[in-house]
């Protein structure tokens, strides 16, 4: 199950949502409780089976605990060294890094297995805080109630937004009076609807009628138009999922960082990244960039302060793209973003001294739009509809193709539990889209996720005149045609 995907979660969460607005009227939605929930959440969201390998499923919830273990082991093993700098620390974050790793390229030797989780990436992150957090002896040894809630608090689990164990820690311990619960609720509902209308009504309408129409097309005035389509497309979809994840911790006290603030009104590429997935580029900033400053500083590695920001920005940028997947559109992206950051840089440090480009209406408006199609044309390169082709990573088959129906499957391995929207073609000629959520157990049988990417259809009338049709079936808001879904119909 997917978290925020559908309105089959949203009635779910009304067993966690009614009770907590209880028991918070009454005072006791405490930690406990807070605690309770999670690991009842995660046993419905990870009670499915994953094929580790070919013919050797097990249970999600398993991968998980080992991965929990895992993490734990890590950080307490590091918490309980004497010394917490050179190789031991570096060994700690290899650790703590290791099944993610794994989880990416697991499926690049072996395309039917499934080593990760959804959420992996996320979790990851937050461990990796705790051990910088240990090694600049910022926090004490973590409890394990304490580090184990930080990573699996659920409401964040599968999109973020990435919270810090520090800032975690103060609400996961406060004890809320019942106007404060009443304060939380007013955020949280504000929230929600903001996740609504993002989610399910922009992001959906942005979707059917702009983006999916302008995949279809190979011009390029369609490309520019699916270059606009998908940055707004990307930000209500996800600014939803994340407004839908603050919203929910807000009901449990818990008061999780804002991820977006009017990204597309930055005046350059720096501002935006303070406006964009901000839990993440802040996490990177911290964490990757400052550092790597820091340590060339001391070190005095170069001799100009710029030629270390500029690698900086290179190394931080480099494994954000990384961390997004290691298909080559994703590592593009990253260093394309690095380009725009130093390149301001050194506008920047060039225009202090010439004061050449100064503050007034006109000029931020211009700033404004010429980091809003930098931007965009960023978030092309993001969607793989561009660059270097993506890795192979669907999987597809017509198994009946006639005058009554068509049938077969798309699974989609770096989303393995998500169904997949294709649409069906007649050649050059769009006909309908199709979502490919049907169960089937052989596919579970065969390692191909949960099963629920088959699809079955009435043949369009379209098809029954009498000759001879090529169909074919394409990724429907990507653009990607799926070779081994061709036939030949005819229908008399």
């Amino acid at each position: 199950m997917i978290p925020y995907a559908d309105f089959t979660y949203f009635i779910l969460l009304l067993y966690v949502a009614v009770p907590t607005l209880i028991l918070g009227l009454l005072g006791c939605a405490g930690w406990r409780w807070a605690l309770l929930v999670t690991v009842a959440m995660l046993l419905v969201q990870y009670h499915e089976l994953l094929n580790v390998r070919a013919h050797f499923p097990v249970r999600e919830i398993w991968i998980v605990l080992g991965f929990a273990v895992w993490q734990w082991v890590t950080v307490r093993a590091f918490a309980s060294a004497g010394a917490r700098a050179g190789w031991l620390f570096y060994s700690a974050l290899a650790a703590s890094l290791l099944p993610l790793a794994a989880a990416k390229l697991v499926p690049l030797v072996s395309p039917k297995s499934q080593f990760g989780f959804l959420g992996i990436s996320y979790i990851t992150f937050r461990a990796l805080d705790v051990v910088f957090c240990l090694r600049d002896e910022v926090i004490a040894a973590p409890g394990a109630t304490d580090f184990l809630m930080f990573l699996f608090f659920f409401p964040t689990i599968s999109a973020g937004p990435i919270d810090r164990y520090r800032r975690f820690l103060t609400d996961w311990k406060r004890k809320r009076t019942r106007a404060e619960f009443l304060a939380d609720l007013d955020g949280a509902v504000h929230r929600f609807f903001r996740g609504l209308f993002y989610k399910f009504i922009v992001a959906a309408l942005i979707k059917q009628h702009w983006l999916e129409p302008a995949a279809r097309s190979g011009s390029f005035g369609a490309l520019l138009s699916y270059m606009y389509a998908y940055s707004f497309y990307l930000f209500f979809d996800f600014a939803g999922y994340s407004a839908f994840a603050i919203s929910l911790s807000y009901l449990f006290g818990i008061h999780t960082p804002e991820n977006f603030y009017q990204p597309f009104l930055a005046r350059n590429i720096r501002d935006f990244w303070n406006r964009w997935h901000i839990t993440l580029s802040f996490w990177f900033r911290d964490h990757v960039y400052m550092r790597f400053l820091l340590a060339a500083a001391r070190g005095k590695w170069f001799r100009s302060l710029n030629t270390a920001a500029i690698l900086g920005y290179f190394l931080a940028f480099g494994l954000m793209g990384l961390w997004h997947g290691i298909e080559p559109h994703y590592i593009i992206y990253g260093l394309y973003q690095a380009t725009l950051l130093s390149g301001f840089h050194i506008f920047s440090d060039w225009n202090k001294t010439r004061h050449y480009w100064r503050d007034g209406f006109l000029s931020n408006a211009l700033a404004v739009f010429i980091t809003f199609h930098f931007v965009c044309f960023g978030l092309l390169i993001f969607s793989g509809r561009i660059g270097a082709p993506p890795l192979q990573h669907y999987f597809a088959e017509i198994e009946q193709a006639d005058c009554h129906e068509i049938s077969g499957w798309v699974w989609d391995k770096y989303k393995p539990k998500a169904p997949v929207s294709v649409e069906l073609w007649d050649g050059e000629e769009y006909l309908i889209t199709i979502s490919a959520n049907q169960f089937r157990q052989d596919l579970v049988d065969a390692g191909y996720g949960n099963g629920r990417h088959a699809f079955r259809f009435e043949t369009p009338p379209p098809l029954k005149d009498g000759h001879s049709h090529r169909i074919r079936l394409r990724v429907a808001d990507r653009g990607i045609d799926l070779p081994t879904t061709q036939r030949v119909i005819v229908c008399r």
